[in-house]
C-alpha cells in the first residue's frame, strides 16, 4: 500500500511586507528572538551543571538563620548560570551582526558608519564580569561589604568609560544651565567650563554634565545591586520580578527602536532579550521549592543588568524615560528605602538584618508561594504604570505613581512598626507599665 504524497506550501512574506514588519515592534522582536532563545537555552541547561559544581565545592546555603524558609541545604552559584546565559545571548547578537542579518534590522540614522547597528558595549560586559566575580567570591569565601562596594564602583566606572548612562543628568542640569545663561553667568547651557591651569597652554575642559552623570551611574549601580540583593529572600522572587520588569523594559525598548530614538536602540533590545531569556531559563530551577539559589552573584548581576538598561534610556537626555524605568524597578527600591528608614527609626544599623522586608510580611500572611505571586502582581502593576509614564508626561500619571509609592511605603512602615505602636497603645491604657527610673 502506498500512501499519497501531500505537498504543503507555506505562504511566503513578500519583501515589501517583510520590510514593513521590520519597522514595527513585533517585527524587530521577531528578528532578535534568537538572542532570547540562546540565553534561555544556555541558562536552563547550565543551571543543573552549576548546581552540581556548587554541591561538590560545598558552596551551599545551610538553613541556620531562622529567617530562612528552607529547611534543607540548597546550592548557591545560580548567578553563574544566569551570567553564562546573558553572555551567550549577547554573543549571538555579535555573531549575527557580523555574519547574519542583525546588522540592519530597522531603519535608523544612528548606525555605525551607516552600515550596522551598534552592538552591546564591551564596558557593559566587563561590568557584568566584575559583578559576577565579586559575587562568586562572596558566595564561596565571604568578603567584606567594603570590597563588594568597591567591585560595584569599578563596574560603574567601566560604564562611564564608554558613556553608558552619563547623559542621564542632562535632563535635570540643562534647565539649570539655561537659567544661568539668562542670568548672564554662563555663555551656554551645556554646563561646560574651561578652567585655566598654571603651566598649561590651554585651559582644561570641565564637563559638569559628564561628571554628574558619572556620579549618577555610581549611585544607581550600587543602589540597584544592593536593592536586588535585599529582595532576594524567597524562592523565585527576584528572578520572577526581574523577568516582569525586563519584559516591560523590552516593550519600551522596542517602541523606542521603532521611532529611531538613538544609537543605543539595538543595544537595549539585545540586553532586555538576553536578560529576559536568562531569567526565564533559571526560574524553573529557582521557583519554590528551589533546587538552587541565585546567591549574591546572581542577585547583584540581575540588579546591575536591569539598571544598565534603565540608564541607557537617558542616553538622549530624556530623564523622564529613566524615571519610567525606575518605576518598573520600584519594588526593590522601595523595599531598600523602607529597610533603611525602619532600622534608623529603631535605632539600629542600616546593615543589620531583620525579618521586616516586604517579602517577609507577605510570607507571614500568604505563605511562600502566595507571597511570591502577590509580589509578581505588584511588580506587574508598577511595570504597567512605568510604561504609562514613558508614553506620557501627563501630571495625572506622575500623581498616580506618587500615590502608589507613598501608599506602599506608609503601609510597610506601619506594619513593620506594629510592635512599637502596640507598646505605645498599651502604655496609654495602663501607665503603670512604663519603666520606672530608680533614684540615684
Amino acid at each position: 500500500m502506498t500512501w499519497p504524497t501531500i505537498n504543503i506550501t507555506l505562504p511566503s512574506i513578500p519583501d515589501e511586507a517583510a520590510d514593513t514588519l521590520a519597522t514595527t515592534g513585533l517585527g524587530i522582536f521577531h528578528r532578535y528572538i534568537w538572542v532570547f532563545i540562546a540565553a534561555f537555552a544556555i541558562t536552563i541547561i547550565a543551571t543543573p551543571i552549576v548546581r552540581r559544581m556548587a554541591i561538590y565545592s560545598g558552596i551551599i546555603d545551610r538553613p541556620s538563620d531562622p529567617r530562612k524558609i528552607h529547611r534543607v541545604p540548597v546550592a548557591y552559584l545560580g548567578g553563574l548560570a544566569v551570567f553564562l546565559g546573558i553572555m551567550g545571548g549577547v554573543l549571538v547578537s555579535y555573531l549575527a551582526t557580523a555574519w547574519g542579518d542583525l546588522g540592519v534590522v530597522f531603519p535608523s540614522e544612528h548606525m555605525v558608519d551607516g552600515d550596522y547597528h551598534a552592538t552591546v558595549p564591551i564596558s557593559v560586559l566587563l561590568g557584568m564580569a566584575i559583578i559576577t566575580i565579586v559575587g562568586l567570591l562572596d558566595d564561596a569565601i565571604g568578603i567584606r561589604p567594603g570590597l563588594k562596594i568597591s567591585g560595584q564602583l569599578v563596574a560603574a566606572a567601566a560604564l562611564a568609560i564608554e558613556n553608558v548612562g552619563v547623559r542621564v543628568a542632562q535632563g535635570v542640569l540643562r534647565p539649570i544651565g539655561e537659567v544661568l545663561v539668562d542670568l548672564g553667568v554662563l555663555a551656554n547651557s551645556d554646563l561646560v567650563f574651561y578652567v585655566p591651569i598654571p603651566g598649561f597652554e590651554s585651559p582644561v575642559e570641565l564637563n559638569l554634565v559628564y561628571w554628574a552623570g558619572a556620579g549618577v551611574i555610581a549611585i544607581f549601580v550600587i543602589g540597584a545591586c544592593n536593592a536586588a540583593n535585599l529582595i532576594d529572600g524567597l524562592d523565585g522572587l527576584l528572578t520572577g520580578t526581574t523577568a516582569i520588569t525586563v519584559a516591560g523594559l523590552m516593550v519600551l525598548a522596542l517602541s523606542l527602536a521603532v521611532i529611531d530614538h538613538g544609537p543605543r536602540d539595538a543595544q537595549r533590545v539585545v540586553l532586555t532579550l538576553a536578560l529576559l531569556g536568562a531569567c526565564m531559563g533559571f526560574l524553573p530551577h529557582n521557583f519554590n521549592p528551589a533546587s538552587i539559589f541565585l546567591g549574591d552573584c546572581g542577585s547583584m548581576l540581575l540588579g546591575y543588568c536591569t539598571i544598565v538598561i534603565i540608564l541607557t534610556l537617558g542616553d538622549m537626555g530624556q530623564t523622564h524615560l529613566v524615571l519610567a524605568g525606575l518605576m518598573m524597578f520600584s519594588l526593590p527600591i522601595i523595599d531598600s528605602v523602607l529597610a533603611i528608614v525602619r532600622r534608623r527609626m529603631a535605632g539600629k544599623s542600616i546593615t543589620e538584618a531583620d525579618d521586616q522586608h516586604l517579602h517577609h510580611m507577605f510570607k507571614r500572611a500568604l505563605g511562600v508561594k502566595g507571597a511570591v505571586l502577590a509580589l509578581y502582581g505588584i511588580t506587574l502593576c508598577v511595570t504597567i504604570l512605568g510604561l504609562a509614564m514613558s508614553l506620557s508626561r501627563a501630571r495625572v500619571v506622575y500623581a498616580l505613581a506618587l500615590v502608589v509609592v507613598c501608599y506602599v511605603g506608609v503601609t510597610a512602615i506601619k506594619i513593620s512598626r506594629r510592635q512599637h505602636l502596640e507598646a505605645q497603645a498599651s502604655l496609654a491604657i495602663d501607665p503603670s507599665k512604663s519603666p520606672k527610673r530608680t533614684a540615684s
